[in-house]
């Protein structure tokens, strides 16, 4: 959320306001001649931007924080002033704040102005538009705590300086202060960068290229389960699978009409050799999406009524130029691997079709414990003035297919919203939104109604009446893709999964060498049924060792000793459970095998 999404005119973000000028006060007397940026409230408290004559580090918070609890005892009234352009540029020069300048004579010039406000609390005096707290003591003491400090370029340009920002958390409440802060403390520990770090998932290495991720060991693992799910889910639903190129020729992206909407997020084209004239030197893409793949596929051969539903599924390879600045461990990457899927339907197959997928959905979910999802109906708004360059120009087809979309919604029983403005091109649009353990709300997967490509793309199929028809498309992702929906299980699970998802499933310990020949017989029995054991022959200690595979989150750990030997059972210690229990070897075996098949959330 950005500061123009939050209402000007709440309590809360005139406190936070409030407070953002009361850091600048306070920063301005422990650093005396720092200049100053911006300062706006944000969605969880505000940040101000400065240019410091000396440094400042997390270090000076205690410092600060004091100093701003003391102006906010003072009772400082805020108190605003309106001048006349010429008084207020005078003002600003008195006040040494060229930044300040530079942007009251934009704002002028951009917009017209006759004049600009200011806001003077105690000492401190800030060009700004308001609103503010009538006095400091509106602000309670123990409402904000100082975040961080990052750099930022000034006005967003990194061609501009380089300022000091230091971010707040800033909430009408004590209580409310402290459950969001440990709420962001949590989410640290569950940071899908740091954990796959820690637990050796993936990696991005700079030889390779920002945005694209190399996947470790454990890490193909949770994708290759997270694959083999969806793919059996798609069986049983009778969906097809196919392979297709990660490249082609960038004419079918016209034909689609994704060009030029997605151009920016396409890398370069890529032009054939002159001597390659015999494909006329056109240029090729990696492409961005699967889409127009599938399409070919379905219009490989001719398709009658009687083939429809047809479900075209890929595991599909794709990539996105982000910007540098956007890419982000696993949730914002280049390069990705999408659980794609297109149905190819009759107008009156389309309802059900989306059931079935809004189903799938709720299935997975349910499966891995998501509970707190709800979805997004996004529809195309006839009242937009730009409609015909951001949607088909089509009012009826989109009034009715949304209309579809909407009665499936309703009959799969699911909670959804509706919003006005966001639908795809080519048709209408459901998110599925998902509520992380730490409260961040997050779009998991995307799914689409296309009434528009088929007919770009010349696809058709023969009626009942022996004529040619237009098939309607279902684009669906429910796990995503492999980067983003790993990203999002990393942080739900907190890296300790369940034992059919985890990497190494048994790890044994043996109290001593003389039991490794009884660990063996175990760890080859365990892999004969495909489960993933491994045994801890390091020279540590028996407590090191145990410390050592709990912090790697393995969710059982095998103890072996003399008696376990001369009993043939197994000492099992699960991660997050403080009592262990001693069974038969045969009794464990069995009872993984179950939480395995049945993948089983313990």
């Amino acid at each position: 959320m950005n500061e123009n999404q939050i209402d000007h005119n709440s309590k809360l973000y005139k406190i936070r306001h409030s407070l953002a000028h009361i850091l600048a006060q306070a920063v301005m007397e422990i650093r005396p001649g720092a200049k100053l940026g911006f300062g706006p409230p944000i969605d969880d408290g505000f940040y101000y931007d400065f240019i410091l004559p000396e440094p400042i580090s997390s270090e000076d918070f205690k410092e600060i924080e004091k100093k701003m609890k003391h102006i906010i005892k003072q009772g400082q009234a805020f108190e605003r002033e309106e001048l006349n352009l010429d008084k207020a540029f005078s003002q600003i020069d008195g006040m040494g704040e060229p930044y300040k300048k530079e942007y009251a004579r934009e704002l002028a010039q951009k917009h017209g102005l006759e004049s600009l406000t200011f806001y003077k609390n105690g000492p401190f005096l800030d060009m700004c538009e308001g609103p503010h707290v009538e006095s400091t003591k509106e602000i309670p003491q123990n409402c904000f705590k100082l975040k961080s400090v990052a750099g930022a370029y000034w006005r967003g340009d990194s061609n501009n300086t380089m300022m000091t920002r230091i971010y707040a958390w800033a909430f009408e409440t004590k209580e409310e202060l402290v459950a969001h802060v440990r709420a962001y403390e949590e989410a640290i520990k569950r940071d899908h960068k740091k954990l796959g770090k820690e637990l050796q998932l993936f990696t991005i290495d700079d030889e390779v290229g920002k945005g694209l991720p190399l996947w470790l060991p454990n890490g193909t693992i949770l994708r290759d389960e997270i694959e083999k799910l969806m793919k059996e889910f798609e069986f049983e639903d009778e969906y097809q699978r196919v392979s297709t190129p990660s490249l082609t020729k960038a004419n079918m992206y016209y034909k689609t009409g994704h060009l030029p909407y997605y151009k920016e997020g396409m890398f370069p084209f890529m032009e054939l050799k002159e001597s390659e004239e015999s494909e006329t030197n056109e240029a090729y893409v990696l492409r961005p999406m699967n889409c127009p793949h599938h399409h070919r596929v379905f219009a490989s051969q001719k398709r009658s009524y009687r083939e429809l539903p047809i479900r075209l599924a890929e595991y599909g390879n794709v990539f996105r130029y982000e910007d540098s600045g956007s890419v982000s461990g696993l949730l914002r990457v280049r390069g990705m691997c999408m659980n794609d899927a297109h149905i190819y339907c009759t107008e009156d197959q389309i309802e059900e079709e989306f059931l079935k997928v809004m189903k799938m959905h709720e299935r997975l979910y349910k499966l891995l414990g998501l509970e707190n999802f709800h979805m997004r109906l996004s529809t195309w708004d006839p009242e937009d003035p730009k409609g015909k360059e951001k949607y088909v120009d089509d009012p009826e087809a989109w009034e009715k297919t949304q209309d579809m979309v909407r009665s499936a919604m309703k009959r799969s029983g699911l909670p959804f919203v509706e919003v006005a403005g966001e639908a795809a091109f080519y048709g209408p649009k459901i998110d599925f939104q998902m509520k992380t353990v730490t409260g961040r709300e997050e779009t998991i997967s995307t799914n689409q109604l296309d009434f528009a490509v088929p007919k770009r793309m010349n696809l058709s199929y023969i009626g009942t009446d022996n004529e040619e028809h237009m098939p309607y498309i279902i684009h669906r992702a429910p796990a995503g893709t492999h980067e983003r929906f790993t990203a999002f299980l990393i942080e739900h699970f907190g890296g300790a999964f369940p034992t059919w998802l985890a990497p190494v499933q048994v790890k044994i310990i043996c109290v001593s060498d003389a039991f490794v020949d009884y660990a063996k017989e175990i760890n080859s029995e365990l892999r004969r049924n495909f489960v993933r054991a491994e045994i801890d022959l390091s020279s540590d200690s028996l407590n090191k060792k145990i410390r050592t595979n709990t912090k790697a989150k393995i969710p059982n750990l095998l103890i072996i000793g003399e008696n376990e030997v001369n009993d043939k059972s197994v000492t099992l210690r699960r991660y997050g459970i403080k009592e262990q229990e001693t069974l038969k070897k045969d009794d464990f075996i069995n009872q993984i095998l179950e939480k395995i098949k049945t993948r089983s959330l313990s």
